[in-house]
């Protein structure tokens, strides 16, 4: 038969110890015995991120080269378009220059080239006793304007 002092609150306690303690060494136990699966099924799940996480980077570098390549290739036009625009700027200035010197240009000799064979043809036609034949005037290389001794 229960006594009276068998329901005291110092005995409810100690009981509910006793049953978080034998509740901890189930758990205990039952890790132990399934610990080995944890740690694999654990293992198993952390290379599937790892994996994935490797795919991000791997696109997200992808996608920076990309982006470089872009970059250096509108550079590169950038550049050779300002390239283009000096030389030009370089060519008109040379070409200023020359025309202050009196030194004429490659569309004027051309043009009077043209106009001296033309002549030459005219001569040829009529009989002229002075014509020369072309062949024999000898073309001197171009040279740049030298200074004159007179200056």
């Amino acid at each position: 038969m229960p006594t009276p002092d068998d329901d005291k609150p110092t005995d409810r306690i100690k009981d509910s110890a006793q049953q978080i303690w034998l509740a901890g060494l189930g758990a205990f136990a039952k890790m132990q015995q399934e610990g080995s699966k944890a740690f694999e099924a654990l293992v198993k799940d952390g290379a599937g991120v790892q994996k994935k996480t490797q795919q991000a980077a791997e696109e997200t570098l992808a996608q920076a080269q990309a982006r470089m390549a872009g970059f250096a290739s509108e550079f590169g036009t950038k550049a050779a378009g300002s390239w283009g625009k000096l030389e030009n700027i370089f060519e008109d200035r040379v070409a200023r220059a020359l025309e202050k010197l009196g030194v004429p240009s490659a569309q004027e000799v051309e043009a009077l080239r043209t106009r001296v064979e033309a002549l030459e043809a005219q001569l040829k036609r009529q009989g002229g006793a002075g014509a020369t034949p072309r062949a024999a005037i000898p073309r001197k290389p171009s040279q740049r304007h030298k200074p004159s001794d007179a200056g």
